[in-house]
């Protein structure tokens, strides 16, 4: 593939690219500095994209891969010395959440999937926000099918259990709330 040709199906695959960007950093500004490396990157690259690869997996690949570069750096600079200020990061709602009720619901689903461990996550947003079937990310964080699934299985277990944790919390605190009415 070419420079060109890529050049020309970037455009349709930055709104996808920058989801998964924005889940994988949680910050807006990361997520477009993000996207605009991995579409360098991809440029300077395209030779590099072989014949019957998906190119929105290969870009997807190249986000990934970008992010970790970047989480490197940012540990190299913590270090170093030089933290990164959190308090400056601007935090961006969800437009998509349009009730309280979905916003809280949302949140707790994000906050869920943060808490599962980077490749867990990274497999979680693929398959299950991005849509990609389990070959494709397979293929894009060239890793074997059986990982990607194995991934993915632990990720729904993690995620089904913290929701049964707070289930669990809620009807014990409703009960020992009833029992210090009673």
């Amino acid at each position: 593939m070419t420079a060109a040709d890529l050049s020309a199906m970037l455009p349709s695959m930055l709104p996808r690219l920058w989801a998964f960007a924005l889940r994988i950093s949680g910050d807006r500004h990361d997520a477009e500095d993000l996207v605009q490396r991995a579409c360098v990157r991809a440029l300077e690259r395209a030779h590099q994209l072989q014949p019957g690869t998906a190119p929105l997996s290969w870009m997807f690949s190249i986000v990934q891969s970008t992010w970790i570069n970047e989480l490197r750096a940012r540990s190299v600079r913590s270090r170093s010395g030089m933290d990164w200020d959190d308090d400056f990061l601007e935090t961006v709602a969800d437009p998509a959440a349009r009730t309280p009720e979905q916003q809280a619901m949302h949140g707790q689903i994000v906050k869920a999937v943060q808490q599962l461990p980077e490749a867990q996550r990274v497999v979680m947003l693929l398959v299950g926000v991005e849509g990609l079937s389990y070959n494709e990310a397979a293929e894009a964080l060239d890793v074997p099918i059986g990982t990607i699934m194995s991934r993915l299985s632990r990720a729904r277990q993690a995620i089904g259990a913290l929701f049964s944790d707070q289930k669990e919390q809620r009807v014990q605190s409703a009960a020992d709330s009833e029992d210090q009415g009673a």
